[in-house]
């Protein structure tokens, strides 16, 4: 999966509504046809390809299948909680270029950055953690939370 970076754009793009409607429609199912989306959306099977490959080049939107990690023998996830001394950025592009490491966002609050990582055991995690994380030069603090069960998670939440 290509890494992608969100935050406020200098200028947000504009989607019209049939843009924002094949985007509704993929997240409710992103096996769904172009034809069964031009269906839905008044298109052609055509022009949502079109419309669809002009989404992901610009980086509104990712295709990807989202798997439960357990069920493919990563047995630890964890948030963690990043303090840092110095530019977040520069540690967040570090964070962000670690194979185990999925997800990364710079915060306000009691953390600088949140961190979510997938590891196959404890040990993998520990060793993440000592080995990588915590020697990186700025971090200056870090707090764990393991995962114990995944309860819910969907990406379904519309466009505005």
């Amino acid at each position: 999966m290509n890494e992608q970076r969100r935050g406020a754009p200098a200028r947000p793009l504009q989607l019209d509504s049939v843009s924002k409607a094949i985007v509704e429609q993929l997240q409710q199912d992103g096996r769904r046809s172009y034809a069964e989306i031009g269906k839905a959306v008044g298109l052609s099977e055509a022009a949502v390809r079109q419309r669809v490959q002009k989404l992901t080049e610009s980086g509104v939107m990712q295709i990807v299948a989202v798997t439960d990690p357990m069920q493919l023998g990563f047995y630890r996830q964890a948030m963690i909680g990043i303090r840092v001394s110095g530019d977040t950025r520069i540690i967040a592009d570090k964070l962000a270029a670690m194979p185990s490491v999925d997800y990364v966002v710079l915060t306000a609050g009691n953390f600088d950055i949140l961190a979510e990582v997938v590891c196959e055991n404890d040990d993998e995690l520990i060793d993440l953690l000592n080995s990588e994380i915590r020697t990186l030069e700025g971090v200056s603090s870090t707090e764990t939370f393991v995962y114990l069960r995944l309860h819910k998670q969907l990406y379904d939440w519309g466009t505005r």
